[in-house]
């Protein structure tokens, strides 16, 4: 009853105000997910290695190859679905995954390793859930940017309120993630609450953007076959970059040490002016109505990305631009390639050629390749095969990511819009074929 009394009011509201709730409380969401999630990457875990390997790693691959395997699962999850008991189902996957950071808490190292696994397990579909109140909408680039900055300030964010629980009130870096989920349980709730009242998207959402509907598993084969060139370079370019942030988001802490860089707030400090500047960016893109245009735009907006990160780390590398720079500037570039594919890379595409679906689909197969690729990184590194720190193996890895995904991009983008023109040019010469019959010449 409370729920539908609240629904009224934001259906009441101005349309802004709704607007901004509604952007605040899926930010709040997925922030308050990650504590959940990265908390336990504050730590160093300086324990002996176990089967060889650091025992943080094993930790962060054990996670990431939980959360891979829930993205595999997203794929037919969230692409068929509806709109029924979607707070109910954030809230308990996120409370699971809580109960595994208390079992990592209890259960002696490195027996708790399998506990990272287990919490990892049903993070992965929280992202499709909380997009699912987004999507579809006239003011989607600006809600899905506010989300997805979430990306970038929480990560730090919840680093910095972790280092703080070890380094002020001294607790320890097996309760430390534990402790640091309890902090953002009453936002959790309050966030989802929020996104449970939004009224869903109205008929004029439905005329700008097309219609949002579950894709069984013949549309998906058809949406796939249909724009596989095209999404084949997308995915290579996500696997790159997606790769080169769960690095950036698994070991900050070490790459900035390696880098000579050290405090507790530093990673707060870069993050949150990187999310501040992305979400500039890809919120002005609410002003581009033509959908193709916009489309447009987003591909170069992530071929700047790449151009910013490849000549940043260049800079680096060769004694002209500064530690803290370097990590700005790299990171800037990073999620503004990372972030339009996570909130509207797929969003503009599916308006672009007035595709019926949902964009949780492709998002989720884009993310489950993306996350194995960063599981094999992980593993390659570690048994041997690549002998590098991670502030060198990061900034190897950048520039790799940054010439090949620049290419990828740039051939996206000729793809869909040739692709564009000849679905333009047979949609006109159908009408004219239409028109001649109905004239009767």
């Amino acid at each position: 009853m409370q729920l539908l009394t609240l629904r009224r009011q934001l259906a009441q509201m101005p349309f802004l105000y709704m607007t901004l709730i509604t952007a605040l409380a899926a930010f709040g969401c997925y922030t308050s997910m990650y504590a959940f999630r990265k908390a336990f990457t504050a730590g160093t875990f300086e324990e002996m290695p176990v089967w060889g390997i650091d025992y943080k790693v094993w930790l962060v691959i054990a996670q990431v190859f939980g959360y891979m395997l829930s993205k595999f699962y997203g794929i037919r999850f969230i692409a068929e679905l509806g709109y029924q008991k979607r707070g109910y189902k954030i809230l308990s996957l996120i409370g699971l995954a809580w109960l595994a950071l208390l079992g990592f808490a209890l259960i002696p190292a490195p027996y708790n390793i399998v506990c990272l696994f287990i919490n990892g397990l049903p993070l992965g579909v929280i992202w499709g859930l909380v997009f699912s109140y987004l999507e579809g909408r006239r003011t989607t680039e600006f809600l899905g940017a506010v989300m997805s900055v979430s990306l970038v300030f929480a990560s730090g964010f919840v680093k910095t309120v972790a280092r703080t629980l070890m380094d002020r009130i001294e607790v320890s870096e097996y309760w430390m993630p534990f402790y640091t989920g309890l902090l953002f349980v009453i936002p959790l709730v309050c966030c989802t609450a929020l996104l449970e009242a939004v009224p869903p998207p109205d008929t004029r959402d439905k005329a700008l953007r097309t219609v949002r509907e579950p894709m069984g598993s013949h549309e998906r084969r058809a949406f796939l076959k249909r724009y596989l060139p095209g999404l084949l370079l997308t995915i290579f370019t996500y696997l790159l970059f997606t790769i080169i942030r769960d690095v950036r988001d698994n070991f900050e802490v070490e790459i900035w040490s390696d880098i000579g860089v050290t405090g507790a707030t530093i990673y707060a400090q870069t993050d949150s002016a990187i999310a501040l500047a992305v979400l500039v960016m890809m919120g002005l893109l609410i002003f581009v109505k033509d959908n193709l245009k916009a489309f447009t735009l987003i591909h170069l907006m992530i071929i700047l990305g790449c151009v910013l990160a490849g000549i940043s780390t260049w800079l680096f590398q060769h004694g002209q631009l500064g530690s803290i720079a370097w990590m700005s500037v790299a990171g800037l570039g990073l999620y503004m390639v990372y972030i339009p594919y996570n909130a509207i890379f797929f969003e503009r595409l599916l308006a672009s050629f007035q595709h019926r679906g949902n964009i949780g689909f492709v998002m989720y197969v884009a993310d489950a390749i993306g996350y194995l690729g960063s599981v094999a990184v992980l593993v390659v590194r570690e048994w041997g095969f690549v002998h590098l720190s991670w502030g060198a193996f990061f900034q190897q890895a950048v520039m790799i990511a940054a010439i090949l995904g620049g290419v990828c991009v740039s051939l996206s983008l000729l793809y869909f819009r040739q692709k564009r023109a000849r679905q333009q040019g047979n949609q006109e010469q159908a009408s004219l074929e239409g028109t001649i019959r109905y004239s009767g010449i």
